[in-house]
């Protein structure tokens, strides 16, 4: 049965000093994210709260009936949480290896890698479409990359539970070792003079995309087997890199 419980003022006050959780977990909230986190055996989930009207629907996981108040004192400024926040630990790293691992099975296989691509809801936007075209995983640096948030799950709508997230301190020689396990590194440049031709893509592509202004950093770029652009109308500037990589995936994925 849904019991309602009271968050008190020194509780409330320690959630905000806290940083909204408790080391080493992150708060999820908006119903996408929470409902793929709940289904996600890898996910350990420590405590879920929800208004009254959100309860109902996730009734079997017990959730704590809080109302609007209480619940914004667990979470950011101006969250769009539905009336839903599930406190979690992050999603185990799996490793480079696992990425390698998981492709040898595939006869064709892709990964995105994001160069210094910081914010939250272009990594999730990006993550959304990986999971839609079916990519393997996406690798980003440790550093200059946002960490798992809440406003990183909900933009990824629940991609982030079936997508894993592989940080690594170096990308350049991440990018190193894809290709020794068979991939080949494509980058993205405006500037490249090799158009991307759907179906022209390798079986196995990391699909490498740096951040909006700056592109691709110079060893990330000369780390890459080729650099392709997208073909734009006349006039048009540059694309947003969630826009980019959906086209570079859906690119792969017509090339089966």
């Amino acid at each position: 049965m849904l019991q309602r419980i009271i968050v008190s003022p020194m509780t409330r006050n320690k959630a905000t000093r806290a940083g909204r959780a408790p080391r080493n977990t992150v708060w999820l909230y908006g119903r996408h994210a929470v409902a793929a986190a709940l289904a996600n055996p890898a996910r350990r989930r420590l405590r879920l709260l929800a208004e009254r009207d959100a309860a109902r629907a996730f009734a079997a996981h017990g959730p704590e009936i809080v109302d609007r108040d209480a619940l914004r004192q667990f979470l950011p400024d101006g969250a769009v949480h539905q009336g839903l926040a599930l406190l979690a630990e992050p999603l185990a790293d799996g490793g480079l290896e696992s990425v390698l691992d998981a492709a040898r099975s595939r006869e064709r296989a892709a990964a995105v890698v994001l160069d210094r691509v910081q914010d939250p809801q272009n990594v999730g936007a990006v993550l959304r479409s990986a999971a839609a075209l079916g990519a393997l995983a996406m690798v980003i640096p440790d550093r200059h990359a946002p960490p798992e948030t809440g406003a990183l799950a909900r933009a990824a709508s629940g991609a982030l539970e079936s997508v894993p997230v592989i940080r690594v301190a170096n990308l350049a020689r991440a990018l190193g070792r894809m290709k020794a396990g068979g991939f080949w590194c494509v980058g993205f440049d405006a500037g490249a003079g090799t158009e991307l031709a759907p179906g022209e893509l390798p079986d196995r592509c990391a699909l490498v995309l740096g951040a909006e202004g700056r592109g691709l950093r110079r060893l990330t770029a000369e780390s890459c087997d080729l650099l392709l652009r997208i073909p734009m109308a006349a006039g048009a500037a540059s694309l947003n890199v969630s826009a980019a990589a959906a086209i570079a995936l859906y690119a792969h994925a017509q090339a089966a």
